[in-house]
């Protein structure tokens, strides 16, 4: 074995996480925590080096930004590359990219004050952070784009790279989304249920959507449905196993239709219901719907067996 491959098999694994304020950092750090890492965020970057002497008892993962005490890019460079010389370690910088216009919009929606320049507009803040972290951006080893990530979909993609691999039963998330809005990203599986009878027009039906009985059962009528939903939820069912066996830690399946209301969210509940039936840690999203009413629930509501 190589000096490169020993150090790899026994060091143990820290994660610095960094990017500018409303990136998503303090999601990323619970969806690590669950992912079965240990989480610190803005601990000062000059009491790191302590820290890793210690023997770490799991994975760690530290957030750093331009709010702690003694941040200085040059000084966190220095930190980083220390770190990369560790012996004992499994270092990654992970930065958290965002675009300077979906960061002003965050900031605006949410009415905060950015922390770099709270008497002034929050694009004046926005705009010297991204400055000050280009560096640090650079030497990432580990870069996710947050730009057109919403909670759920950062969570999914976190899960997905550091999600747990010991072998317990794999999660699976099955969504809803408009096509006018695009494919979420990151989607494992997409299926497009366009074709199928659309219950928009029933006026009736209009103002529901697909969780309530009248329209699933408008869908179901539809003599396409039933042959599009026993091929997709048998090629499912064929290949989840094999993602389990490679360690996968989670599969998501989206189903898109026009607006996100109705054909997309009767099927995504029904192959959701369905997939519960097995092994499986079964949750659903329905992307439209959540962004229409506000709701930001928990990714990971698990179904009936």
């Amino acid at each position: 074995m190589t000096d490169q491959g020993a150090r790899e098999q026994n060091a143990e694994r820290l994660l610095l996480v960094t990017g500018p304020s409303g990136s998503g950092r303090s999601t990323v750090l619970k969806a690590l925590e669950d992912a079965g890492f240990e989480a610190i965020d803005n601990m000062p970057s000059s009491l790191v080096p302590r820290l890793v002497r210690a023997k770490l008892e799991r994975p760690l993962a530290l957030g750093l930004d331009t709010r702690n005490r003694d941040f200085s890019v040059d000084s966190l460079l220095m930190l980083v590359n220390a770190l990369a010389d560790e012996r004992h370690v499994s270092f990654d910088l992970l930065y958290l990219d965002c675009s300077e216009d979906a960061l002003i919009r965050r900031f605006s929606e949410t009415r905060r004050r950015h922390p770099l320049r709270p008497s002034l507009p929050p694009s004046e803040g926005v705009a010297l952070e991204l400055r000050l972290l280009a560096a640090l951006r650079t030497r990432a080893d580990i870069l996710i784009d947050t730009s057109t990530l919403g909670p759920h979909d950062l969570r999914a993609e976190i899960m997905r790279l550091f999600g747990p691999q010991d072998g317990s039963a794999m999660g699976v998330q099955v969504e809803s989304f408009s096509y006018k809005r695009g494919i979420p990203r990151g989607v494992d599986f997409v299926f497009d249920c366009r074709f199928l009878n659309n219950p928009h027009w029933q006026p009736e039906l209009r103002k529901l959507d697909g969780r309530d009985a009248a329209v699933a059962d408008f869908v179901a009528s539809d003599p396409r449905h039933d042959p599009f939903f026993q091929h997709v939820h048998a090629l499912v069912e064929s290949l989840l196993p094999e993602f389990a066996s490679q360690g996968k830690p989670l599969v998501t399946i989206a189903l898109g239709c026009t607006g996100g209301q109705h054909r997309s969210v009767a099927m995504a509940e029904k192959l959701a219901n369905a997939l519960a039936r097995g092994p499986w840690r079964v949750s659903k999203r329905h992307r439209e719907i959540e962004r229409v009413t506000g709701v930001d629930g928990p990714v990971s509501d698990r179904m009936g067996t």
